[in-house]
């Protein structure tokens, strides 16, 4: 919609769950400002290879940054932070977000209260590891671990592992979203606006609805591996090219698979059902892999949609982004400097404001990047005052 190109959102970010958030806010056609410590800047800026051939501008950074503006700012002297208050009432500031430590947050003068005396129906943001009374530092490994997201991913009898994404950062990135859309609603509706805490902690644990109320209910829930503990057939299988997931949810979709002459000797009564299944999953498993090892990943797909049971290669990430259902709808960006191409993953759905730039993003901004543009022509400094906060480390 058109009206989300008026927003603005200034972002203490570093990291990723922040930064994935406003990136996602900013496929709305929300403007974006990201500020950073004019000497330490955001970690990730450093992390993974050297892609344009500059500081501070490598491949982890530039995954989850594009369409931002960026600007340094020093909000640990008094000067930093009466230039921060500026910057809420000239840009008008509708969303201030931080993932800084709670404890920083009356220091560094972006507490609620403090922005709230500047805009009165600013939106506060604050996302934490494990809410605003804990200072606890916490990294998306450590909240897998102890929101029980590890102890249920892994073969099992083997050790715990990690997800293959970042699923508490990201997480808590979308639940963000949604709050920040609801606070943005009541605003629109009464005027006032709201202080958000979100912790990645309870973010996590929001995600474990299955483990539980079946551990509440007395089951043991742990590492199950590819094979699923409540439907058969659901896991991978070998073809003689590579590997396959079978989802077969149902018994009339069990009864179409066995119909098949391939399947035909797993038509057994036993099987009939899924209960029958799921007690000799096991041998039922082992069963279809020594049919599914002797067909092509292709061959199987073929069969499968053809009697309506939900199957997929497993795809290399090379071949999900040449997928032509993928290709149509991805994003990217090119630094006007360099030349350097990125591409990133479409969006959850189709913006205006994506569909209006034909899904071409501004490139992930350099290390205070804007500080002219918005300092000079917002704030209206000079340039030999801009130079002065520059050399002070104020910006």
């Amino acid at each position: 919609m058109k009206i989300f190109k008026d927003l603005t959102v200034l972002s203490l970010e570093q990291a990723t769950v922040l930064p994935y958030l406003t990136y996602r806010l900013a496929h709305d056609g929300i403007k974006i400002i990201r500020l950073e410590h004019p000497v330490y800047g955001d970690p990730n800026r450093l992390v993974g290879h050297n892609v344009v051939g500059e500081e501070r501008m490598n491949a982890y950074y530039l995954c989850i940054n594009a369409c931002k503006k960026a600007l340094t700012l020093n909000l640990g002297v008094p000067e930093g932070q009466e230039i921060l208050r500026s910057l809420i009432k000239k840009l008008n500031v509708d969303i201030f977000a931080t993932n800084q430590l709670p404890k920083n947050y009356q220091k560094l003068g972006i507490d609620y209260d403090t922005l709230k005396a500047v805009k009165h129906d600013i939106i506060w943001f604050g996302a934490t590891g494990f809410g605003p009374d804990s200072n606890e530092p916490a990294y998306d490994p450590i909240l897998q671990a102890r929101s029980g997201l590890m102890e249920v991913t892994g073969e099992k009898e083997r050790a715990p592992m990690v997800l293959g994404i970042p699923l508490p950062d990201m997480g808590t990135s979308e639940h963000g979203y949604g709050l920040l859309m609801k606070a943005l609603y009541k605003r629109a509706v009464t005027g006032e606006g709201s202080c958000i805490n979100l912790s990645m902690f309870e973010s996590s644990l929001s995600w474990m609805t299955v483990p539980f109320t079946l551990t509440g209910l007395g089951r043991t829930i742990s590492r199950r591996g590819n094979t699923h503990e409540f439907f058969a057939p659901l896991s991978v299988f070998k073809t003689s090219d590579g590997y396959v997931y079978l989802a077969v949810g149902n018994d009339r979709q069990w009864k179409s698979m066995v119909s098949q002459d391939m399947f035909k000797s797993l038509d057994k009564p036993k099987y009939e059902t899924n209960k029958g299944r799921i007690e000799d999953v096991l041998n039922l498993n082992h069963g279809i892999a020594e049919v599914t090892n002797n067909h092509t990943s292709d061959e199987l797909i073929e069969l499968f949609n053809s009697i309506t049971v939900p199957i997929s290669k497993i795809s290399t990430v090379p071949e999900v982004m040449a997928d032509p259902l993928v290709k149509k709808v991805m994003l990217s960006a090119e630094d006007p400097v360099s030349g350097v191409k990125i591409v990133m993953p479409p969006s959850p759905h189709m913006t205006p404001f994506l569909e209006e730039m034909n899904r071409k993003l501004s490139f992930p901004p350099r290390f205070g990047e804007h500080n002219r543009e918005i300092y000079g022509e917002v704030l209206g400094y000079s340039t030999a005052e801009i130079d002065r906060l520059r050399e002070t480390k104020i910006i």
